[in-house]
C-alpha cells in the first residue's frame, strides 16, 4: 500500500484547485477536513478502514472523500482528481508569455483579514507558482465585515511578516494594505503607517452607487495621497449571480491622475470582477497608466488567476513593460517609495 501522503496530497489537490475554480468554501473545507483526518488515523486503522470500506464512518469523511483516499491508498490517481485536472481551458501564448514574465502579485489577503488560509500558506502556494513576491494587503479597519486591521494589528501582522521572510528567503512578501478609499477620498489607516507599507492598494468598497460627480473628485483625492500605490478594482462591478453595476466616475480624468501621479491601474483577475472592464482597461492604456496584473486571491488557489487577468491583458496588447509586477522586489519597492 503506498503512503497516506498520496491520499492527503490528492485531498488537498482537490481542494486547492475547487479554490481555483471559486467553489463554495464548506466544498473545499470538505476535502481538507477529510485530509486532516487521515493525517491523524494510525497506520493500522488507515489500511483496516480502507480494505473495508469503512472510512465514510469517520467524521469528517463522506462517501466522496472516501472513494478518493481509497483510490489513492491503491496506487491510483482518484477518478474526481483526474476530472478536475482535465478542465483547465487552453491558454494563449501570449497570455502565458505576460504570465511568465510576472515576478509576483500585488493584492493577497490572508486569514488575518477575510481570507481563508495563513499568511505563510499563502506565501508558499506563490513560491510553488514561480513568484519571487507577494504583496500581503488585508483590509483596513473601516470594512469590518472583512476583520480589517486596526493600527495594532497591523503593526503586529509586520512583525510576523518579517519573522515569515526570515524562514523563506529570497522570497519575499511586500509589506501592504488594502486600504479602503473613504466618501472624502481619504484612506483608511493611519499616513505615517501607510508611509511605512512597501505596497498600498486603495480601493472602494463602500457607497459605490455614488453620482460621478462625487465618486469622481473622491477617487482623485485618494489618487493624490502619496501613500497610494495601485488603484484597486477601480469599478467595483460583480459580474456573476446577481451581479453589482459599475461605479460612475470620470474614467479620464481619474487615469489621468493615476499616470500623472505613478498610481498604477489594478487589472483584477478574480472571475467574478473581472475590473476593469474592457474599455476602460483599453482607455487606461491609451492614457498611459501602469498597470499591476493582480489576483486579489483569498485563498491558495486563487493565487492561479493571474493567469484570467494576463488572457485580458494580452487581448488588450498590454506589454510586460507596462505592467509593474514585473519589476523584481527591489525596483518594484523602490518605484512605490520613489512617489
Amino acid at each position: 500500500m503506498t503512503s497516506r501522503h498520496d491520499a492527503t496530497a490528492a485531498l488537498e489537490r482537490i481542494a486547492y484547485i475547487l479554490e481555483r475554480e471559486l467553489e463554495p468554501t464548506y466544498r473545499v473545507r470538505a476535502f481538507r477536513t477529510a485530509a486532516a483526518v487521515v493525517r491523524a488515523l494510525p497506520d493500522a486503522e488507515l489500511e483496516e478502514r480502507s480494505r473495508r470500506g469503512t472510512l465514510h464512518g469517520l467524521a469528517g469523511i463522506g462517501p466522496v472523500t472516501a472513494r478518493i483516499i481509497e483510490e489513492a491508498l491503491a496506487g491510483a490517481t482518484p477518478a474526481y482528481l483526474q476530472r478536475l485536472e482535465t478542465e483547465v481551458p487552453p491558454i494563449a501564448d501570449a497570455a502565458l508569455a505576460l504570465r511568465r514574465a510576472l515576478r509576483g502579485d500585488c493584492h493577497v489577503h490572508s486569514d488575518w483579514s477575510d481570507g481563508g488560509s495563513p499568511i505563510e500558506d499563502m506565501a508558499r502556494t506563490a513560491i510553488a507558482l514561480g513568484h519571487e513576491y507577494i504583496a500581503l494587503t488585508d483590509h483596513s479597519p473601516r470594512l469590518t465585515v472583512a476583520r480589517g486591521l486596526s493600527i495594532e494589528r497591523l503593526r503586529e501582522q509586520l512583525d510576523v511578516v518579517r519573522g515569515i521572510n526570515e524562514r523563506l528567503a529570497p522570497f519575499r512578501i511586500l509589506t501592504g494594505i488594502e486600504v479602503d478609499i473613504l466618501e472624502d477620498g481619504s484612506l483608511d489607516q493611519e499616513p505615517d503607517l501607510l508611509a511605512q507599507l512597501d505596497i498600498v492598494v486603495a480601493s472602494v468598497h463602500s457607497k459605490l452607487r455614488m453620482p460621478e460627480a462625487e465618486m469622481t473628485p473622491r477617487m482623485l483625492t485618494a489618487i493624490r495621497n502619496p501613500n497610494m500605490d495601485i488603484l484597486g478594482h477601480c469599478t467595483g462591478r460583480i459580474v456573476v449571480g446577481r451581479g453589482r453595476p459599475e461605479s460612475e466616475f470620470d474614467a479620464d480624468a481619474v487615469f489621468a491622475e493615476c499616470r500623472e501621479r505613478h498610481v498604477a491601474v489594478e487589472i483584477n483577475s478574480r472571475p467574478e470582477r473581472l475590473d476593469p472592464p474592457t474599455r476602460l482597461l483599453k482607455l487606461a492604456i491609451k492614457t498611459g497608466c501602469r498597470l499591476a496584473v493582480d489576483t486579489d486571491a483569498h485563498a491558495p488557489g486563487q493565487l492561479e488567476w493571474q493567469l484570467r487577468g494576463c488572457e485580458r491583458a494580452a487581448k488588450c496588447d498590454v506589454s510586460a513593460e507596462m505592467v509593474i509586477n514585473t519589476m523584481p522586489a527591489n525596483e518594484l519597492v523602490g518605484w512605490t517609495w520613489a512617489k
